[in-house]
């Protein structure tokens, strides 16, 4: 009866022990998405700080540079695009698109002087790159985020809580644009 009573323990002692785990696991992981969601909505108001700038931006270079049309509405596009986004993969994809549009834009500015003259496109353009220097900062602590969390549901034992809980693995990560890997081209 004694013996009964001490493996008994023993069992209760380690089924205690192992749920604990798990629901420590558990926790950890619930943890780490809900910072992947808190990560996301840093970005998400950085890009809105910088879809606010954008219009005043625009509208400075339309008068100055009319003609270059296309480029202006490229980049209202694509604004409108992010201003659409709903699902962390859009949100991912409509950045790249406004990025790459603002980089066009920025290349018809140079060759307009008057534009790069003008106080108020000056202090837009300050405005801009330090949104963009937020930008990088918190896309790169979401990408941060959501590689711990996915580091941690494949890995053991977390992995054994996360096919219990339903944990699915986070695939939308900010990425460099495809242009962004080619060196640029500078002409005197």
């Amino acid at each position: 009866m004694k013996v009964a009573l001490i493996v008994v323990g023993v069992l209760v002692l380690i089924a205690l022990i192992l749920g604990g785990t798990l629901m420590g696991d558990r926790n950890d992981l619930v943890t780490e998405r809900e910072s992947i969601k808190g990560a996301l909505s840093q970005v998400d108001t950085d890009l809105q700080r910088r879809n606010d700038l954008i219009p005043n931006l625009v509208e400075t270079v339309k008068g100055m540079a009319s003609h270059e049309q296309s480029v202006i509405d490229s980049v209202t596009k694509a604004r409108a695009a992010m201003m659409g986004a709903q699902t962390p993969a859009e949100k991912v994809a409509a950045d790249g698109q406004l990025t790459s549009a603002l980089s066009r834009l920025m290349v018809v500015v140079e060759n307009y002087p008057n534009i790069k003259a003008n106080e108020n496109f000056l202090r837009l353009q300050d405005e801009l790159a330090g949104t963009e220097n937020r930008i990088a900062v918190s896309r790169r602590r979401y990408n941060e985020t959501v590689q711990k969390y996915n580091t941690d549901i494949a890995l053991f034992p977390k992995n054994i809580a996360a096919s219990m809980f339903n944990f699915q693995r986070e695939d939308a990560y900010f990425k460099a644009d495809t242009a962004a890997k080619e060196a640029p081209k500078v002409k005197f």
